[in-house]
């Protein structure tokens, strides 16, 4: 088992890094809302435009046919 002098550097370090992880979330956050950050961001993107397509075909396959009138 770890001797105590190994736990607390190890200790130390997990705190170093969770305070750099905060600070680094803290000076990304252009926004309160995270979902405004990614709004957009790969709507111009070609898979993006062929998923919207894939998915458009799909649904309109799904949909049933005219019953006559």
């Amino acid at each position: 088992m770890l001797d105590e002098a190994a736990i607390e550097h190890r200790l130390a370090n997990l705190e170093r890094e969770v305070a750099a992880l905060k600070q680094k979330n803290n000076n990304d956050s252009t926004s309160d809302n995270w979902l405004n950050n990614l709004i957009g961001s790969i709507s111009d993107e070609a898979a993006f435009i062929e998923a919207l397509e894939y998915g458009r075909s799909f649904r309109q396959s799904d949909k049933p046919a005219d019953e006559g009138d």
